[in-house]
């Protein structure tokens, strides 16, 4: 295998995150190359630790260490055990920790449901929210998705979902930037949105 292959290697490995296109690839690709002992040594490094010692919580899906399953948001005995906060990812979780407006459990479903993207109900942590709700006895249920269409459709079919169980399932307050994330919001609009959550 030559340089460039080595090169290409890289480039499609780092193509595969979110936000970052095949030029982008490449230039962080190159400047790797370029830096073997300064930047890719520590690229390398950090991505070992992580490996080692980063983990997905078993139970919300909030990032944690391999010591701590589950993770301090779901077994804090100062977090509210009766409210889970639905989100897409697990930046969502960090983003509204931030506001400090809620304190209550999370869920991060890993996804939405994306017809044009081939992912329905099944591919997102829906039957994992579902056995959580039997299980941990919330008794409200917030939407927190983005305010695309897709992150819409998908509150709106999860909503349906839970009617029969007779909870209390709210949204956020509007703030959000229609088309875009949880993650692009800025704490004091995200602090309200959740403030003045809504009846979904």
């Amino acid at each position: 295998m030559n340089g460039l292959e080595h090169l290409d290697r890289i480039t499609v490995a780092l193509g595969k995150l979110p936000g970052i296109g095949r030029r982008s690839a490449e230039r962080m690709a190159y400047r790797l190359a370029g830096d073997p002992d300064g930047v890719m040594r520590e690229l390398v490094q950090a991505l070992q630790e992580a490996q080692e010692n980063v983990r997905l919580c078993n139970l919300c899906g909030s990032i944690t260490t391999v010591t701590e399953l589950p993770c301090r948001l779901c077994t804090h005995p100062s977090r509210d055990g009766l409210m889970v906060c639905v989100v897409q990812d697990p930046s969502d979780i960090v983003a509204i920790e931030r506001t400090g407006a809620y304190k209550g459990r999370y869920h991060a479903l890993m996804g939405i449901i994306s017809p044009m993207h081939g992912e329905g109900p099944g591919e997102i942590r829906l039957q994992a929210l579902l056995k959580r709700l039997d299980t941990e006895g919330f008794q409200e249920v917030i939407m927190a998705l983005g305010m695309d269409a897709e992150s819409e459709a998908t509150a709106s079919y999860i909503a349906e979902v839970l009617r029969p169980r007779k909870l209390r399932i709210t949204h956020l307050a509007t703030g959000i930037p229609v088309g875009s994330g949880i993650g692009y919001s800025d704490t004091l609009t995200l602090a309200r949105a959740m403030k003045g959550r809504q009846n979904l």
